[in-house]
């Protein structure tokens, strides 16, 4: 050992002299055998970082968030999301350097499907839904019907403009408060309301009709875009009538002008 050196020293010196005995193809393996677990953290690491800046830097909140509940199977609807959002973000003047729009058609819903899967789901639909994440949500007859019995969509008549309540009106979804659960009722019960009859157009047979929904089922782009093609195709029917698509506003949602705008966008009532 050389005088002043410690081993450590001595051991580094003689790594050294044998690198640059080595030809490039050895100094490669040489590395690899001592280094490679050092390297590939050190790589993670920066991907993660990298990935952590990435996404603070363009994270951009949503300007509108509309989710399609239940749409089935649909080849000829393919990229229809995507184009969506990017002509409603145009269309509505919403701001594309700070907010994004998403249409959401992956939720899959199932009254009588308990799966984790469901459930998850389930559970971020509702927590969605409180916060005011959601500003539109579509579904057919049956699973729009349970939400509107726990009472998660705005009224109609005292959300929209005088005008905006004649121009839709045709297309108003009722249900009756007077099926509500009362306030002995268990949440954790399932209630059977596919034992109902009940006409959701037609609010002059309902005891305390409300105006919870506007039917999209016909006459506008969604329509044409054939998701939720399964309901004609199949003739679904719910509560002794056939089901239709609905649109609902949630309590939650401050800005329904937005979804005014969508509705005009989809070119409903024109």
């Amino acid at each position: 050992m050389a005088v002043g050196n410690s081993v450590g020293d001595e051991i580094r010196e003689e790594r050294r002299k044998a690198m640059g005995r080595m030809t490039p193809k050895e100094k490669f393996a040489y590395f690899w055998d001592y280094y490679k677990i050092h390297a590939l953290v050190t790589v993670i690491v920066i991907i993660g970082a990298s990935s952590l800046i990435y996404n603070y830097v363009t994270y951009k909140d949503y300007g509108f968030y509309a989710t399609l509940i239940n749409t089935g199977v649909s080849d000829t609807s393919e990229g229809l999301p995507e184009k969506w959002a990017a002509e409603f973000l145009e269309y509505a003047g919403i701001d594309p350097a700070e907010y994004e729009v998403y249409i959401d058609t992956s939720m899959s819903l199932s009254p009588n499907d308990v799966s984790q899967y469901t459930m998850a789901n389930q559970q971020k639909m509702v927590a969605m839904m409180q916060t005011g994440s959601i500003h539109a949500l579509v579904a057919e007859t049956q699973t729009f019907e349970q939400y509107a019995q726990m009472g998660y969509f705005s009224p109609l008549e005292s959300t929209l403009s005088p005008e905006e309540v004649e121009k839709y009106r045709p297309y108003f979804y009722y249900t009756d408060m007077a099926t509500f659960p009362d306030d002995d009722f268990n949440p954790d019960e399932v209630r059977d309301l596919s034992v109902l009859t009940i006409d959701h157009t037609d609010p002059s047979t309902m005891e305390q009709p409300v105006a919870a929904g506007i039917i999209v089922t016909k006459d506008n782009a969604l329509a044409d875009s054939r998701l939720y093609a399964y309901l004609q195709d199949s003739q679904y029917d719910y509560q002794g009538y056939p089901a239709e698509v609905v649109l609902g506003i949630p309590v939650s949602n401050d800005q329904p002008e937005l979804v005014v705008k969508f509705l005009e966008y989809m070119q409903l009532g024109e």
